[in-house]
C-alpha cells in the first residue's frame, strides 16, 4: 500500500558557530516524536518519516517537507510529533502547528 504522506525531516548539521542547521537545533529528536505519534496512531502503512539532508531555509528549522501535498513546516519542535503526525494522517492541521506552515503554503 503506499503511504497517504511521507514527510522528510532535515536532519543536516554542522558545526557551532556558522550557519544554523537543523540537526543540532533538534531535527533527530522531532523524527523520534512524529514516528512514535504514528506508531501510537497505527498509521505506519498510511505515514512514513525520513530523515534528509538540508532542505535549505537552515534559519527556520528544524524544518520538513510533506509529500505528496507539498507542504513545507519550519520552526518545527519534538513537542509537534503529536499534531505533525495528526495532520499527515488526514486530520485538520491544528491551529498552532498551522503556524508552522511556510508563509506560501498557507
Amino acid at each position: 500500500m503506499a503511504p497517504r504522506a511521507h514527510l522528510f525531516v532535515c536532519t543536516n548539521a554542522r558545526p557551532d558557530g556558522g550557519r544554523p542547521a537543523c540537526g543540532n537545533r533538534g531535527g533527530e529528536a522531532l523524527i523520534e516524536a512524529v514516528t512514535i505519534a504514528i506508531l501510537r496512531r497505527g498509521a505506519a502503512g498510511r505515514v512514513r518519516v525520513t530523515p534528509s539532508g538540508c532542505l535549505g531555509p537552515c534559519f527556520d528549522g528544524p524544518n520538513a517537507v510533506e509529500y505528496p501535498l507539498g507542504r513545507w513546516w519550519s520552526e518545527l519542535v519534538a513537542d509537534d510529533g503529536e499534531a505533525l503526525a495528526a495532520a499527515l494522517d488526514g486530520e485538520a492541521v491544528a491551529p498552532a502547528l498551522a503556524a508552522k506552515l511556510a508563509a506560501r503554503d498557507q
